[in-house]
């Protein structure tokens, strides 16, 4: 969704060098792996984003449109997984990547982070975007959808600084984080909710109307997080306003995906596993019905080993199913989140990254342009940032909306 709604795609690390954590791990395999890939690349590095896919096996390249893509969703997530697993060191020069993008855009100065950064050191200017040579057409390459601002990521992004600020205290994290969500408040707002953010190139980017339940969560969770810290009351409204969606959105036992763009809503035949899990996850005094939404997800999400993205069951989604095996834990069920952790370790691949997905390719039912309704946005199996770290916050019991780890 956030991904899928706003953008994605796919990929793998083939042996990376193994590389001694800056700090003791905590956790298991998963956060052994997540170190293990992400070490080499912080190295000495002051500010860096991950490539988010590496070839998988049998490729000896990614596609062109992938190739150079760190997105932000995946880079937030292996901070604050890495913060969960004891190596803030490595957290931080991918947190201050993400700080610098919020300060500085090639474009705008409003205070957004684009929903993807080109991988590599970040200097002190603009971040570079993704892109690519198109040899047939002569011309340097964007995809629109990187560019665009995703809702979601705005507060993903914004969810990371706020966990390295509580583990570190330093203050420039809460700033920028504050920045993050006052651009959703100032931008997105969208009566009872928030909008899907930005779509396409520099500078005449469409504002995306429908509205997103897995992005209001992320809102929810990142605005509530601050009015914690600040007490400023436009913090409890925007909290207010993400619950408002949420609310609108949930079905007795399940959530929609959101709305359409003219607001109404989004039909019941699309289903989206993490729609069903993010809600009561991020909302601490969720009503206790909002918890059978797993039970939902379990009558028609589930397959052999883990769960799908979408009602269609074609595959296992790797990360969806660490999604769940975290869920899971948070409601108590601890054994059935231990089977699904240990399912997960088949996915695992040398780099210590995870496949994104467990069959060669995954449907989700969305469309990888948020201005779309083709479904081409596809999951492959190919070791991913994102999956990896989902497999190490169920491993370590960390909750990332709330920066709080489970009893």
């Amino acid at each position: 969704m956030k991904r899928a709604i706003g953008m994605a795609l796919c990929a793998m690390v083939l042996g990376s060098t193994p590389a001694a954590s800056k700090q003791p791990e905590k956790g298991g395999p998963f956060c052994a792996g997540l170190n293990k890939a992400v070490a080499p690349l912080t190295g000495e590095a002051d500010a860096v984003f991950i490539r988010s896919y590496e070839p998988g096996a049998g490729e000896a390249n990614l596609p062109a449109g992938i190739a150079t893509t760190a997105f932000v969703y995946d880079n937030a997530l292996a901070v604050i997984a890495l913060i969960a697993c004891g190596n803030v060191p490595d957290a931080k020069p991918i947190a201050n990547a993400l700080s610098r993008a919020a300060r500085k855009d090639r474009t705008f100065h409003d205070h957004r982070v684009r929903n993807a950064y080109r991988a590599g050191p970040v200097g002190n200017g603009a971040p570079n975007l993704p892109g690519w040579w198109d040899e047939h057409a002569r011309i340097w390459a964007e995809d629109a959808a990187q560019d665009g601002t995703s809702t979601g990521n705005v507060a993903w992004a914004a969810l990371a600084l706020l966990t390295l600020h509580q583990a570190t205290h330093d203050r420039q994290y809460l700033a920028d984080a504050r920045s993050l969500v006052d651009w959703i408040i100032a931008t997105t707002a969208c009566g009872d909710g928030f909008c899907g953010g930005v779509h396409s190139y520099d500078p005449q980017q469409v504002r995306l109307t429908w509205m997103s339940t897995e992005h209001n969560a992320d809102v929810h969770a990142a605005a509530s997080w601050l009015f914690r810290l600040t007490g400023e009351p436009k913090y409890a409204d925007a909290a207010g306003q993400a619950r408002r969606l949420l609310d609108r959105s949930f079905r007795g036992n399940h959530f929609l995906l959101g709305t359409k763009p003219d607001g109404s809503p989004a039909d019941e035949g699309l289903l989206a596993l993490d729609a069903q899990l993010w809600p009561w996850m991020a909302v601490p005094d969720a009503p206790a019905a909002w918890r059978s939404t797993l039970d939902f997800a379990q009558a028609h999400l589930a397959v052999d080993g883990g769960f799908d993205f979408n009602g269609d069951r074609d595959g296992v989604w790797v990360e969806g199913t660490a999604q769940a095996a975290l869920a899971y834990r948070i409601s108590g069920d601890t054994p059935q989140s231990d089977r699904l952790l240990a399912n997960l370790k088949a996915d695992q691949t040398r780099s210590g990254l995870l496949n994104a997905a467990r069959t060669a390719r995954l449907t989700t039912g969305l469309s990888i342009d948020p201005t779309g309704t083709v479904p081409d946005f596809f999951y492959y199996r190919r070791p991913h940032l994102g999956a990896t770290a989902w497999a190490a916050l169920a491993e370590t019991g960390w909750n990332p909306f709330t920066g709080e780890k489970i009893r």
